[in-house]
């Protein structure tokens, strides 16, 4: 069955010929039809609302019906919708036709044999005007879908670590908790100092293995009561909790730093060894509670000291600037 109410508009500069156009179609029971004897019109009445079809003429003054077309596509784009452009013409040469197709053109009707033509090409336009904007709804669903996830995910793909939108939730907790209890919050900031030489020497493939089994490599070096995350590329964080803000030290993560560095991890390319550098960045509550971003920005300033350095490094947030 034809959708009656599909929105339909026509566009020629001959009042006789869009007429012709528009009876036909309101004969066949078309109730929306908007009528428009010249294109800036036609497009002014598309932006105000949308239309399924357009039944244009090829040859008209001030704008033709392929520079309407191209309007038309534009505010397509803008409003993620598709129109079935029909153009009315009397050139039949294969060139014309070829280059009005180019230009976004959906179909034409002959003007020699238009009343016959009409009605058959618009049920045609009907269906797939309708399958084009559908599928425009769902890929517009799908984007926003993605994006939801995406602000709620708390997992890093590659490696199946919690990310840093998850790090950063539980350093939040861990600080509000070490403020009400007492003790001491840790931020271990993890780098691989030499992951950019290895990016230049191995493809993708390698480089994600070597990430996975980093993440497992520091996965059986952590305290279970610890969580870790990936936070760059080439970052990972682990976050922690003492009561005894006195066992809260470097030594507590040597054996991470130990097991990360000198032992070399298994991938399709072979073994590869990886220089990491880290960083522990220690909030003790005694000396006031940091934010976030004084943690974050302490850490990666002491992780920079540690690619220096080449050596465990400790370091604290400045709490005077958060007061």
């Amino acid at each position: 069955m034809p959708n009656l109410d599909l929105p339909i508009l026509v566009v020629d500069d001959a009042k006789f010929s869009s007429m012709v156009v528009g009876r036909t179609l309101r004969k066949a029971g078309y109730r929306d039809v908007r009528i428009v004897n010249n294109a800036p019109e036609a497009l002014e009445l598309i932006e105000q609302r949308p239309v399924s079809v357009m039944i244009a003429d090829w040859l008209m003054p001030e704008m033709d019906g392929l520079e309407l077309t191209d309007q038309v596509r534009q505010q397509d784009e803008q409003n993620n919708h598709y129109t079935y452009v029909i153009l009315l013409t009397a050139r039949e040469s294969v060139e014309a036709l070829s280059e009005a197709f180019d230009r976004g053109v959906d179909d034409f009707i002959y003007k020699s044999d238009m009343t016959k033509q009409l009605i058959p090409r618009i049920f045609a336009a009907d269906r797939m005007a309708d399958r084009q904007n559908t599928l425009l709804r769902a890929n517009s669903l799908l984007i926003e879908n993605n994006r939801e996830l995406e602000s709620t995910n708390i997992i890093d793909l590659e490696t199946g670590l919690c990310n840093s939108k998850y790090g950063r939730e539980r350093l939040t907790k861990m600080l509000r908790h070490a403020e009400s209890r007492g003790g001491c919050s840790a931020y271990v900031l993890c780098g691989i100092r030499n992951w950019q030489e290895l990016k230049r020497k191995h493809p993708p493939t390698v480089m994600s293995e070597l990430a996975i089994g980093i993440a497992r490599r520091l996965s059986t070096l952590i305290r279970p009561i610890d969580a870790l995350c990936r936070v760059g590329d080439n970052q990972f964080a682990i976050i922690a909790y003492f009561p005894n803000s006195d066992h809260c030290t470097t030594t507590a993560f040597r054996r991470v730093f130990d097991g990360i560095n000198h032992k070399a991890l298994k991938t399709t390319a072979g073994y590869i060894s990886v220089e990491a550098g880290m960083v522990l960045c220690k909030a003790d509550a005694q000396n006031g509670t940091p934010s976030i971003q004084d943690m974050e920005r302490a850490a990666v300033q002491g992780l920079v000291d540690a690619y220096d350095t080449r050596r465990f490094t400790e370091t604290a947030p400045d709490v005077s600037a958060t007061a």
